[in-house]
């Protein structure tokens, strides 16, 4: 699993069948002190996450390991929205506005 902030979203009318219904992030990892990396992912939401959370993300075969999403064409599925992330003791991210 990777952590992630959600950037935005992604529409698509015109998809693979087994896809109908599903919304898209776009997803930026973030380093172990919370900056940014360039790398960027669209990847399923399967937990109703936000824009500006922080949320883990299953990628490759693990990502369709969920109950129904077996037999679906994803390389990334966020799995979690992230409440809190402390690295060695230090709080980098809280889901909470007064903590930021």
């Amino acid at each position: 699993m990777q952590i992630a902030r959600v950037c935005g979203t992604i529409v698509s009318t015109q998809k693979e069948p087994s896809l109908q219904g599903v919304k898209f992030l776009l997803l930026q990892f973030v380093d172990e002190q919370g900056d940014p990396l360039p790398e960027f992912e669209v990847a399923a939401d399967s937990v109703g996450a936000g824009l500006d959370e922080w949320v883990l993300v299953s990628r490759g075969s693990a990502a369709r390991q969920n109950p129904g999403w077996e037999k679906r064409p994803l390389d990334a599925l966020v799995i979690g929205i992230i409440d809190t992330v402390s690295f060695n003791n230090h709080l980098l991210y809280s889901k909470r506005e007064q903590d930021r």
